[in-house]
């Protein structure tokens, strides 16, 4: 029996591929499960196989737990749909789309086909693997990522609205390094100093002001 050699490939991350070896007479849904077995996704989701053009232009749709409209409008099935019954071109391209809740787009490209299966593998078969699936946020997830990058843009824009640039740290550094702050420390203690000795004064004053009036009513 013959082989399909499939790449599926991310549209947003081009450089995660895999290559997966099916049987002529398996189906979409073996397709569609051996591909999350690569990645780690969850199959059951509802997800959709396209018959596209060259240029990705999407066609008839072939469903994965297909919502009732769709089922309604008579949408195939992948579980009842061999692949064989769709390949009407030595390459030819499927446009999938995983999970419609968080979707992730896919190219898959027929690229090779193999006269005879191998006795020794069981199908479908991944022959190929490059790079890591991207991860799937969670509601959870994605409410912690966005509190995170609030955060950091507050930590930005407290800096923006002081003017601060990346030179001021500089010359902070270099006005501590020539001793400026060390001056300004001790005029604060000269002025520490001279509010003392005024303080004393003042009270020096005070008592003789008033040894000078008890001095006169007596």
């Amino acid at each position: 029996m013959a082989i399909y050699r499939f790449r599926i490939s991310f549209e947003d991350y081009d450089d995660i591929v895999r290559e997966i070896d099916i049987k002529t007479n398996q189906t979409f849904e073996d397709l569609h499960r051996a591909f999350h077995k690569s990645t780690g996704y969850d199959a059951d989701k509802s997800s959709s196989f396209y018959v596209s053009t060259d240029n990705w232009i999407k066609g008839e749709e072939i469903a994965h737990m297909p919502n009732q409209r769709k089922v309604d409008n008579g949408v195939k099935i992948m579980a009842n749909c061999k692949i064989s019954t769709f390949i009407e071109d030595p390459h030819q391209k499927f446009y999938y789309i995983y999970n419609f809740d968080r979707p992730f787009d896919l190219h898959v490209e027929l690229i090779k086909i193999i006269l005879e299966n191998d006795p020794q593998i069981d199908y479908p078969h991944l022959v190929k693997k490059v790079g890591e699936a991207p991860k799937i946020f969670d509601k959870n997830n994605f409410n912690a990522a966005t509190a995170a990058a609030a955060s950091t843009t507050s930590d930005f824009d407290f800096l923006n609205e002081m003017d601060f640039v990346a030179e001021d740290a500089d010359e902070l550094e270099a006005m501590q390094n020539s001793g400026i702050s060390s001056d300004v420390n001790h005029d604060e203690e000269e002025e520490q100093d001279e509010d003392e000795f005024g303080s004393e004064a003042d009270g020096d004053d005070y008592d003789d002001y008033g040894s000078g009036q008890l001095d006169e009513d007596y």
